[in-house]
């Protein structure tokens, strides 16, 4: 294996990881701002023991999520130098602002907010969990500009193998960063949502609080419902802008070996990426045309066409990505997706017919798919890094050029070990915690909290 490739899964595994408490973070400081809102509104104790039942998982879930995010940036150093390089007098500034701005914000007010109940102003003490989902969000959204850079590079001009920002406001004002912020935020809002939803079913189906969960299962699949479609729509508009900037991603996507016009969407396939063919192919004509444009004419290029166009343009190469990986891996996330919408639909339903507390097979359902989230979020980040493949930087910098080119085939090798020994560790204490603060359910020493 090459000192790239094992750079690569370094990054890969540790970014994995991470990412599967970021999005959680995000929803689930929302919807812990709304629990306290519901308590400050009406003054009922059971929204606060909701409140601080579930503001405790989410201040767990931060720590790990500080703890495994730390690591990342270290590597543009130790394992991409070349990279940071190349990308430092543009990349560092969102991430600069990110530190200096959204996680000061977050976790400022997080400590406000843990220590304030009846310590500061009703108001006040409001707003900073407020405060702490904006700065959860915001954190999220500067990440989002400097890899919506990455994808789409505007505002920056080539200086001696570098590049130096010549357009801030292009770079922070990315086309890219407002498609694939609104579906990474809402992707997070699903998350938290279905981790509420299987925490509360979870405790329903034991008989244990079920008059205090049921609000708060409620609440979850409000939430979710309307983040789910919502969810649904930013990825197809997150993919029409795929369509028009990065074509190969899209025809990875699809396995689309040969242009088509109009292009059918792929449901099935088994792709031979050596022999560039699929086999077992099941379409569903004129829809890969719709997804891309809206339209039933319009033509999509395939692979091997821009394959020419990308060797006339940077020279000889091989410029397809893992196919067979973006491929699956979109569908699956888009199975997902789907699944999602009709769980919480079905859902509603089933609150409208006044059964959701008595239906104990949705209820099982719910502890299963609140997992499933975070399967989702890791597909997504894969098709979006490796459908970019060959490329880290997109049309400027192939990524076997931005390894650290002085760390050796050893170090690289040993340090992606000991990484993923540290992270599966802080996987499992991640686990133990939850389990064991989501366990007793909510706190009885709430239990005749007065009103604010």
């Amino acid at each position: 294996m090459e000192i790239v490739e094992i750079a690569r899964w370094q990054f890969g595994i540790t970014t994995v990881y991470h990412f599967f408490f970021s999005p959680l973070t995000m929803g689930l400081a929302v919807l812990t701002a709304i629990l306290h809102t519901f308590y400050y509104r009406t003054g009922n104790a059971d929204y606060k023991r909701l409140t601080k039942f579930f503001g405790k998982l989410f201040i767990i879930i931060f720590a790990l999520g500080v703890v495994t995010g730390i690591v990342l940036e270290f590597q543009f150093g130790m394992a991409w130098s070349e990279y940071s390089r190349f990308v430092g007098d543009i990349f560092g500034i969102p991430l600069a602002i990110e530190a200096l701005m959204a996680f000061f914000l977050e976790s400022t007010f997080i400590a406000v907010w843990l220590f304030g109940w009846d310590r500061i102003p009703k108001g006040m003490h409001l707003l900073s969990i407020w405060l702490v989902a904006l700065g959860a969000n915001l954190s999220a959204l500067w990440i989002i500009i400097a890899n919506a850079w990455m994808q789409v590079p505007l505002g920056y001009v080539l200086n001696e193998g570098r590049a130096e920002l010549s357009d801030f406001v292009a770079v922070m004002l990315n086309k890219q960063m407002f498609v694939m912020a609104q579906h990474t935020i809402i992707a997070g809002f699903v998350t938290g949502g279905l981790f509420m939803l299987g925490i509360s079913a979870w405790h329903i189906l034991r008989k244990n609080q079920v008059e205090i969960f049921a609000k708060s299962a409620r609440i979850a699949l409000v939430f979710t419902a309307v983040s789910s479609i919502l969810l649904a729509t930013t990825g197809h508009r997150h993919a029409q802008h795929t369509v028009q900037h990065q074509p190969m991603k899209m025809a990875a996507m699809e396995g689309l070996w040969e242009s088509e016009q109009p292009a059918a969407f792929s449901l099935f396939a088994i792709i031979d990426q050596e022999n560039q063919t699929t086999r077992r192919e099941i379409k569903l004509p004129y829809m890969l045309s719709v997804l891309a444009y809206n339209n039933l004419t319009s033509e999509v290029r395939g692979l091997r066409d821009l394959q020419i166009e990308y060797e006339e343009a940077y020279g000889p190469g091989d410029y397809l990505p893992p196919v067979a990986i973006v491929y699956w891996s979109f569908r699956i996330m888009v199975g997902l997706g789907m699944l999602f919408i009709l769980f919480s639909i079905s859902g509603l339903v089933l609150w409208w017919k006044d059964k959701l507390e008595v239906s104990h097979r949705f209820l099982r359902f719910a502890t299963i798919v609140m997992f499933l989230p975070l399967i989702a979020n890791s597909l997504g980040w894969i098709v979006t890094e490796m459908g970019r493949q060959p490329w880290i930087v997109y049309g400027l910098l192939l990524t076997r050029d931005g390894v650290s080119p002085n760390v050796s085939h050893g170090s690289m090798l040993m340090t992606t070990a000991v990484f993923t020994l540290i992270y599966g560790i802080l996987a499992a204490l991640a686990v133990f915690l939850i389990h064991r603060f989501a366990r007793p359910g909510v706190s009885a020493d709430d239990s005749a909290a007065h009103a604010y």
